[in-house]
């Protein structure tokens, strides 16, 4: 018999044969019972009568002469299940919102288009941000009003959701001129905000770079690594910083990003018990998390840590990507081969609830001795550091632990290593936080992506093959009829077209996996998903649109530039051509990467910290660039020596192909690798480097010599935070 208290009831609702109940939903549900999304499933219960966003909604709105209620979230977010719980479940609200309103719920993660510009009209309106994400609309979706949280009744300053709504129903009766007034305002200033922000320079140069550098080293946080509170750990800004470093040598940048990589694997940001990166920590010392775990955050963190040991050699990093992938696999991962959205924070009705500890606990799995050691090490106390529970953090280096708690090093990393894996299998029959079990394609292209550079340098052939068999899940699971890429998979249906995002993450991931593993075909479909890529989303202007031109304009379409949480399709789409031309030798394509970056410019140079995924590409786009065709047997000991020194160092402006005796198809691809052959059956890199090529090496040290030419010398030494974890 299932335990009630492990049932997740999205999985319960998703189970419900649907077929039998009337398109309203019945008298147990609303019309989310039909949906696929895990955050609609969500409120497929609730008293309110929720439309998903659609036609019906919006014919419902101006039939009715209604205005209409938006709720916007996700499935993992701690304040939309507050908000739902508060509001959404409670008799009274519905029936002020199901009389008055034509109720909206969307799931963010499902519709960034739609997330994307009331989102904005969120910040325009109220200076700030966030989820849940709730408006109020004319039936022509102009929105009159934006927030975010909002409690059932008004209490500390903040208007209640049922105040809020009398009164705009009094209003939408009494005076909604104004409220339309508003809304033209509104959607007028959206459309400037999108004409706004291209005129100025657009020359592609380094001080933006300057900028950024100056602007990262002014905001950081000298105490306890990282930028701002909350501490996010944004791994795109760190990867920039490791760039700037190689670029200038400016010590500033690596010491920025080696230590606030090496805070987060140390703390409770970082879940030590089953490995992942939470969302942000609340607090600027990296130790209480928002508990929720994304797949995007995760896979941001897997490039930059195998980045930062490139750079350093140090095997921390190492560590610390393969441990994120660890948890990965073994909690994200579909059967087939996709990747899921990610973890909730909640769980038995509180956030991080799976998490926490107590030391009677961990001595309890562990026996007296070592639950002392595993205690006193991870910070675990009888006062607590959260809600009198522990989140098991480090503080200082296995050396410097191991003088304080009395044991000797070589011990202490097996004690804690063994002591990990006893309370993760203890924890394991806790109730699990709610999964979001959806495939997002975009997403998807980012672990593709992680878990290829990954397995190429930290030589780990099975993260290859699992780069790999999600790619194959994308390509048969989220392309329709003609090929065109959709966005969201789950439980045997894919829907929705996919978005620039979509397009240039996938491409990315596609670009990581033939880098890793030379298979053409790789290289060959990333084309082909450009070209459409664009067809789809072109701004004739040189840049990108967020939505393709098949697809529904939600007020306006709307171009992102900007790098949040994740990067935007902009930034990634230019480092795309850049290096998709620079591989195959085609000038036209690398020509539409420098003319992306040159589109986007006079909005990056206002705050270009804001930036990093831009100022990656565009450091790749004033880098000395070097290809290297490797003619070799894949798999040869020849050849694999030249790899290794190839992907042992951080090389950002190399990019190699592998081209096997046969030309394996590549010759038709690229026009760099014909007529590059192995010599007196040996292998042969050859090297060219801003169009310039030199003759053949078939040595990995000369090799090696060949690159240490364009090296900006060996990286100096800089004081980090020691950088030691217990033994895997």
């Amino acid at each position: 018999m299932k335990n009630p208290l492990h049932e997740d009831p999205v999985q319960r609702l998703s189970e419900i044969d649907t077929k039998t109940l009337p398109t309203d939903g019945g008298e147990r549900f609303n019309r989310l019972i039909f949906a696929r999304s895990p955050y609609l499933l969500q409120h497929a219960e609730n008293p309110v009568d929720w439309f998903p966003w659609g036609e019906e909604a919006f014919e419902r709105a101006r039939s009715e002469d209604k205005p209409l209620f938006l709720s916007i979230g996700y499935s993992t977010c701690h304040w939309c299940h507050v908000m739902a719980h508060e509001s959404f479940e409670d008799v009274e609200i519905a029936e002020i919102v199901n009389r008055h309103y034509i109720a909206i719920k969307v799931d963010r993660e499902e519709r960034p288009d739609v997330d994307n510009t009331y989102m904005t009209v969120c910040q325009m309106m109220t200076g700030s941000g966030g989820w849940p994400l709730n408006l109020v609309l004319a039936p022509d979706k102009k929105p009159f009003f934006a927030g975010t949280y909002l409690p059932r009744k008004s209490r500390g300053g903040m208007i209640g959701l049922h105040e809020l709504l009398t009164k705009i129903a009094e209003m939408w009766s009494s005076d909604r001129e104004r409220l339309l007034q508003t809304g033209n305002e509104v959607a007028k200033t959206l459309l400037r905000l999108e004409d706004e922000g291209n005129e100025g320079e657009n020359r592609l140069d380094d001080e933006p770079l300057s900028k950024a550098y100056q602007q990262f080293l002014n905001s950081y946080d000298r105490q306890h690594a990282g930028f701002g509170t909350p501490k996010f750990p944004g791994p795109h800004n760190l990867s920039l910083l490791l760039r700037l470093w190689r670029r200038t040598g400016r010590e500033d940048a690596g010491m920025m990003a080696l230590n606030t990589l090496q805070r987060i694997r140390l703390g409770g940001i970082f879940d030590q018990i089953g490995f992942g990166i939470h969302r942000y920590t609340v607090d600027a010392g990296w130790l209480v998390p928002h508990f929720e775990k994304m797949l995007y955050d995760q896979a941001l963190a897997v490039s930059a840590y195998v980045e930062a040991f490139q750079t350093t050699g140090d095997r921390f990093y190492a560590q610390a990507s393969r441990e994120i992938l660890e948890y990965v696999l073994r909690d994200l991962k579909h059967p087939e081969g996709g990747f899921y959205c990610g973890e909730d924070a909640d769980s038995e009705g509180g956030e991080g609830i799976f998490y926490l500890w107590m030391p009677e606990q961990v001595r309890e799995v562990l026996g007296e001795e070592m639950g002392t050691v595993f205690c006193r090490s991870y910070g675990i106390t009888e006062e607590g550091n959260f809600e009198g529970k522990n989140i098991p953090h480090l503080k200082e280096d296995l050396a410097s632990l191991a003088g304080r708690v009395g044991v000797p090093l070589a011990s202490l990393s097996g004690i804690l290593a063994e002591g990990r894996r006893r309370l993760f299998e203890a924890r394991e029959k806790r109730v699990r936080p709610h999964r979001d079990d959806k495939i997002l394609t975009g997403w998807n292209g980012l672990a593709i992506g992680a878990l290829a550079r990954a397995g190429a340098v930290l030589e780990e052939k099975g993260f290859i093959e699992e780069a790999r068999n999600s790619a194959r899940f994308i390509l048969k699971r989220l392309r329709d009829g003609k090929g065109r890429l959709l966005r969201r998979f789950r439980r045997g249906e894919a829907a929705i077209c996919g978005f620039l995002e979509d397009y240039a993450f996938f491409v990315w991931g596609l670009i990581e996996l033939y880098l890793a593993d030379f298979a053409p075909r790789d290289l060959l479909t990333a084309l082909e998903l450009t070209e459409e890529m664009e067809e789809l989303f072109s701004d004739g202007r040189g840049g990108y649109f967020d939505t393709g031109r098949d697809a529904e304009t939600v007020l306006v379409r709307g171009r992102s530039l900007q790098d949040g949480a994740l990067p935007s399709g902009n930034s990634v789409a230019a480092f795309n051509l850049l290096r998709l031309g620079r591989l195959t030798g085609r000038g036209e394509i690398e020509e539409r990467g420098e003319e992306l970056l040159k589109s986007g410019m006079a909005r990056v140079n206002r705050y270009p910290s804001a930036y990093s995924q831009y100022l990656i590409a565009l450091d790749y786009a004033l880098g000395t660039k070097t290809e290297v065709v490797l003619a070799g047997e894949k798999g040869d000991a020849a050849t694999a020596e030249m790899l290794i020194h190839l992907r042992s160092r951080f090389l950002p402006h190399t990019l190699v192909l592998l081209r096997q005796p046969d030309g394996g198809g590549l010759d038709a691809i690229s026009d760099l690798t014909p007529g590059k052959e192995m010599i007196r059956g040996k292998a042969a890199a050859y090297v060219c480097r801003n169009r310039t090529c030199m003759a053949p090496v078939t040595k990995g040290e000369e090799l090696k010599r060949v690159l240490e030419e364009d090296e900006p010398g060996a990286y100096p030494s800089i004081s980090t935070f020691p950088s030691h974890l217990p033994t895997r």
